[in-house]
C-alpha cells in the first residue's frame, strides 16, 4: 500500500491541515488582503495622492539643499533624515522629516519649485497600514514573530493540502483541477476549496518563501548562513578594524536586505573597502548635501535614489537605488567631511544566494515583470483569500453541533512515520518546529483528557 493511499497516513495528514488551517486561516486571510494592497503600492498611492506625488514637468530642480529646507520649515523643529529624489520630471521629491514630538512624516516637496505640496504619516495611509500590518500586524516584534509563524505554518498547510487533493482511484488530476460548481452544501465547498489549492499551491508557496527572508527568526538564520558560506553580502566590502560600529539598517532605519546587517561605513575614519584617511571626523566643516548629490552624480547615480543623512559627526551620507529589478542595485556612501566616496557596492558584488533572495523579493512585490508580475502575485492572493474563507466554512458546515469536529486521532504506533516527517519540514522554520513540539505533545496527552467518547469519524 502506497502511502498516499495509507489511510492512516490520510487521517493523520487531515488532523495536521485541520488544526493548523484553523488557527492559521484568519492571519493568511489578513496576509492575502494586506499583500494585495501592497502590490499596487504606486497605483494606491497616485490615487489617494495625486496632488502630494504628481506635479508639473519642469525643465530645472532646485538643488536637494532647498527640498529638504523647505520640507523641515513644514514641520517646525523637525529634522530631515532621508530624501527619496523623483522617479520622472513629474514626480515630487520625498523628504523623511522626524518631529519633535509625534510620528515621523513623509513631507512630497515639488523639485522645481521647492514648494511643499503636503504630508502625511505613513502608517495612517492605506498603503502604509497594508504594509506595516503584512510585516507584522501592526505589533512591532511579537506580531512579526506571530506573522513568521503563520507562514510558516503555512507551508505546512499546502504541503499536507496537496497531499490530500491528490486524486485517489479512479478520478485523474484533470477532474481534480475542476471545481464541482453545480454541487451544493459541503461537496460544492469541498471541491471549490480544493480545486483553488491545486491551482495556486506553487504560487503561494513561493510568496511564502520569498517574503521568509525579512522574518526576524528565519530571515536572520538564513543571513547568517550565507554570510558564513560567503555567498551573501561582500566580504571584501565589510570593515577590517576592531571598533563595533552599526548595521547599515541600524544607521539608516532602511536598506535593501542584503545591505541590513552589513557595518555601516563612517566618515573620518574610511575602514570600508576603499580605505584611505585624509581628516578625521569634526576637523573640516561637512560638505553638505548638494556637494554630496554633485559627487553621487559624478559617480554616475542618476534618479532615482534615497539619500539618507549622515546621523552624528562620524555618519555618511547614504545613497541607494532600489529599482524593480535588482540587477541595478547600488549603493554609494559619502563622506561627509572629505567628499570621499567611502564605499561603493552594487549588485554584481552580491554572492549568489543574496542575488537570489532579492530577486525573490522584487518577484513577491510584484515588481520586476510590471503588470504581468503584479497579475500573477494577485492571483495567488486570491488563492490565499479563497482558501483562508472556504476552508472555515468546510469545517463549520461539517462539524457535529457544539463540537470541534477535529478528525479522529490515531495510535501512536501508526503515526510516527507522519510525525518524524512533519518534524522533519518543521525543523526548516524554527518556530514552526517548536510550535509543531507542542503541538505532539497536547495532541497525545492533553486533548484526550477533553475528548468525548464520540470522537468525529475521519
Amino acid at each position: 500500500m502506497s502511502v498516499v493511499s495509507n489511510p492512516a497516513v490520510h487521517r493523520a495528514v487531515w488532523r495536521w491541515h485541520f488544526y493548523a488551517g484553523l488557527v492559521v486561516a484568519p492571519f493568511m486571510l489578513i496576509l492575502s488582503v494586506t499583500g494585495a494592497i501592497y502590490l499596487f503600492n504606486d497605483e494606491i498611492n497616485d490615487v489617494l495622492y495625486a496632488h502630494e506625488r504628481i506635479v508639473p514637468v519642469h525643465e530645472t530642480s532646485e538643488p536637494l539643499s532647498r527640498i529638504v529646507a523647505a520640507a523641515e520649515a513644514h514641520v517646525p523643529g523637525g529634522r530631515a533624515t532621508r530624501i527619496d529624489t523623483w522617479s520622472a520630471s513629474d514626480r515630487s521629491a520625498q523628504v523623511f522629516v522626524t518631529p519633535k514630538d509625534g510620528a515621523p512624516l513623509r513631507v512630497f516637496v515639488d523639485p522645481g519649485t521647492a514648494k511643499v505640496l503636503g504630508s502625511y504619516v505613513y502608517e495612517r495611509t492605506l498603503v502604509g497600514f497594508a504594509d506595516r500590518a503584512h510585516g507584522s500586524l501592526m505589533l512591532g516584534v511579537v506580531g512579526d514573530g506571530i506573522v513568521e509563524l503563520a507562514a510558516c505554518w503555512g507551508v505546512v498547510l499546502m504541503v499536507t493540502g496537496l497531499f490530500l487533493w491528490w486524486p485517489r482511484g479512479a478520478r485523474g488530476v484533470a477532474d481534480a483541477l475542476k471545481p464541482r460548481l453545480r454541487a451544493t452544501g459541503r461537496p460544492f465547498w469541498k471541491s471549490l476549496h480544493s480545486a483553488t489549492g491545486a491551482w495556486t499551491a506553487v504560487l503561494i508557496l513561493f510568496l511564502i518563501l520569498t517574503g521568509l527572508p525579512w522574518a526576524n527568526v528565519w530571515g536572520s538564520l538564513l543571513k547568517g548562513g550565507i554570510e558564513f558560506a560567503g555567498v551573501g553580502y561582500p566580504q571584501s566590502h565589510r570593515g577590517h578594524g576592531s571598533t563595533p560600529v552599526p548595521t547599515v539598517k541600524q544607521a539608516i532605519g532602511e536598506a535593501p536586505w542584503t545591505l541590513e546587517d552589513a557595518p555601516a561605513p563612517t566618515s573620518g575614519e574610511h575602514a570600508g573597502h576603499h580605505a584611505g584617511h585624509q581628516s578625521a571626523a569634526g576637523e573640516a566643516a561637512p560638505i553638505g548635501i548638494d556637494r554630496a548629490a554633485e559627487v553621487l552624480a559624478e559617480a554616475g547615480m542618476a534618479h532615482p535614489y534615497r539619500l539618507s543623512l549622515p546621523e552624528g559627526p562620524t555618519g555618511v551620507f547614504t545613497a541607494y537605488t532600489y529599482p524593480d529589478k535588482p540587477e541595478g542595485q547600488r549603493t554609494i556612501y559619502v563622506d561627509q567631511y572629505s567628499a570621499r566616496i567611502v564605499d561603493d557596492v552594487g549588485f554584481g558584488d552580491y554572492g549568489w544566494a543574496a542575488k537570489a533572495v532579492e530577486l525573490g523579493v522584487q518577484l513577491h512585490m510584484g515588481n520586476y515583470f510590471g503588470r504581468m508580475n503584479q497579475a500573477v502575485m494577485l492571483f495567488a492572493c486570491f488563492g490565499v483569500a479563497a482558501l483562508s474563507i472556504t476552508g472555515p466554512i468546510m469545517w463549520w458546515r461539517r462539524r457535529p453541533k457544539g463540537r470541534l469536529g477535529a478528525p479522529r486521532a490515531i495510535e501512536p504506533a501508526r503515526m510516527r512515520s507522519v510525525a518524524l516527517i512533519t518534524l522533519g519540514l518543521g525543523v526548516l522554520f524554527p518556530l514552526a518546529g517548536a510550535s509543531l513540539l507542542l503541538a505532539l505533545a497536547a495532541d497525545r496527552w492533553i486533548w484526550p483528557l477533553f475528548a468525548r467518547p464520540e470522537a468525529a469519524r475521519a
